[in-house]
């Protein structure tokens, strides 16, 4: 009889978590972008790239944005320590996922509108093993979506400090990375200052 292959389980995490302190402490998951909350778009860039689960760390005004955004269809965990930076954020993400069917992780940030699912599709499609280090790249620089196959989640999340999320442990494996260029589909850019808030529409 033949085997037959068990499709492989990419879970989308969404780290969400941020205050917006150069926004003035608006918190990014609720800029308004296209009449709904940032952090509606960016599960649907997910879900719609083909992850499932989808999990969403939230952190700052999370009561908040629950109650005005609708992730009715993701897992929503609340980051205690955002305050600390999205290292906190992806470890709240990735222990959520641990012990579970998952075999990688597919990370996106809230605050970068740009990048849709085509490009998320783009780089689940780089998934081959559980030990697989993906990210999209914009004209050969690394940026996100990254996927981790979840047998380097314990490792990744030893390390995820203060606002260095994965950056450590993506410089040390650099060679292991396959990139996966997005330019074409996805822009890079952030949310980060009221001046970048010109991308919103």
């Amino acid at each position: 009889m033949a085997h037959t292959q068990r499709i492989p389980v990419v879970a989308g995490v969404l780290l969400a978590a941020g205050g917006g302190r150069r926004l003035g402490g608006r918190p990014k998951a609720l800029l308004e972008h296209r009449g709904r909350p940032l952090v509606e778009h960016a599960a649907r860039a997910l879900r719609n790239g083909g992850c499932g689960p989808v999990h969403v760390v939230l952190g700052a005004a999370a009561e908040e944005v629950r109650s005005l955004a609708d992730l009715s269809a993701c897992t929503v965990s609340v980051n205690p320590l955002w305050e600390e930076g999205m290292g906190s954020s992806l470890r709240t993400g990735l222990r959520d996922l641990a012990g579970s069917e998952v075999d990688a992780a597919l990370v996106l940030l809230v605050d970068q509108p740009g990048i849709g699912p085509e490009a998320v599709a783009r780089v689940r499609s780089a998934y081959r093993s559980r030990t697989t280090l993906a990210a999209a790249s914009y004209e050969g620089k690394r940026g996100h979506p990254v996927l981790f196959g979840a047998d380097r989640w314990a490792d990744i999340t030893a390390g995820a400090i203060g606002d260095q999320g994965a950056r450590a442990y993506l410089g040390e494996h650099r060679g292991a990375i396959t990139l996966v260029e997005c330019s074409d589909v996805a822009q890079a850019y952030d949310i980060d200052t009221t001046e970048d808030l010109r991308h919103l529409e």
